[in-house]
């Protein structure tokens, strides 16, 4: 699921140093976001810097968190802005193996494995797949896009595996965002689910911002977050504990499919941020298969397909990849227990 680009952490002699940033809010700033009241008194972080800081919850007034950037400034309160150490701007070429699905001039279909981090970010800032696609591609490929996230237009969870398209060119970089964003173009997940949706096929609408009380997670929210649809068929079931279903996006947020499917009680099996307690579907299951489930180390999601117009040629392509070897032994497990 797609995450927005913001820029990189200036790194130069006017970066305010990490730490804490307080400030107080005087009359002179009444009313005014607080994103950009902090811009101009830290001096240093761009103003969209500043906003990604704070949805991220690294704002906190009067010692409780604060989710929106547009909140206005109340005069009197202490805020607290969490700056984290800037991250290099560029990226080092690291040469680390991906399955390659197909290749040309404009752009590469890879096939993500499970555990790989897509971009450099804070606690990881190397051994992702940007510093892979460095090596892959060579020198050129580092203007393509973002400065630290160069060719990538769309991204999976770290622990999603499946199909991704990443640009070589800017041709391909602007094409494919504008793809992205208006939703042109064909996709699909397969998830394990614990429980059995019903309907069996319908869709999940709900707007997704960053959970007010854990900045780790995300969650449907009833203000300020933005909205999310995901259409879903249920394709197989096992003894009414588990399901595998086939998720379609009309929107792109982060976490959408993990955030929909827990707020209908069907958490992702072995998801870490929204499976929080056994799931009552468990009780449905019994011997080894059960306590795989319930120790799988991440969440069942695969991106197993993609399709879209190439960029240049407007040709249409289509690929798509079987879920990786752990989500198939569960899946053979299930089997051996039989259907509903």
């Amino acid at each position: 699921m797609s995450e927005p680009t913001h820029p990189s952490d200036p790194t130069g002699p006017d970066a305010p140093p990490p730490g804490p940033f307080r400030l107080t809010i005087g009359t002179e700033a009444a009313g005014q976001r607080i994103d950009r009241v902090l811009a101009e008194a830290i001096g240093g972080l761009s103003r969209s810097r500043v906003k990604t800081l704070i949805d991220e919850g690294r704002l906190q007034r009067d010692g409780r968190a604060v989710m929106e950037p547009a909140e206005g400034a109340r005069v009197g309160a202490e805020y607290v802005l969490d700056i984290p150490p800037p991250v290099p701007a560029v990226p080092v070429a690291q040469v680390i193996p991906f399955t390659v699905l197909f290749e040309d001039a404009d752009l590469i279909v890879l096939d993500k494995p499970a555990g790989l981090v897509v971009h450099p970010a804070p606690g990881n800032y190397d051994g992702t797949l940007v510093n892979a696609l460095l090596a892959h591609c060579g020198p050129g490929f580092t203007g393509i896009g973002a400065e630290r996230r160069p060719g990538i237009v769309h991204r999976l969870d770290k622990d999603t595996s499946g199909v991704m398209v990443v640009a070589k060119t800017q041709l391909a970089s602007d094409a494919l965002t504008t793809a992205f964003a208006n939703r042109d173009l064909d996709r699909s997940y397969l998830a394990l689910a614990w429980g059995v949706p019903s309907p069996g096929a319908g869709q999940i609408e709900g707007a997704i911002g960053r959970d007010k009380r854990d900045r780790k997670r995300m969650a449907i929210v009833t203000h300020g977050g933005k909205a999310a649809l995901t259409h879903y068929r249920t394709l197989r079931v096992w003894r009414m504990a588990v399901s595998l279903l086939e998720c379609r996006l009309a929107t792109g947020r982060t976490h959408q499919i993990r955030v929909h499917l827990s707020s209908q009680a069907h958490p992702i099996v072995g998801d870490p941020v929204y499976l929080r307690r056994i799931p009552a579907a468990a009780r449905g299951l019994e011997g080894p298969v059960r306590g795989h489930l319930l120790d799988f180390p991440r969440q069942a999601l695969h991106a197993a397909s993609l399709g879209f117009a190439h960029p240049r040629t407007g040709q249409a392509l289509r690929f798509e990849t079987p879920p990786p070897a752990d989500m198939r032994e569960l899946i053979m497990e299930l089997d051996d227990l039989g259907g509903t």
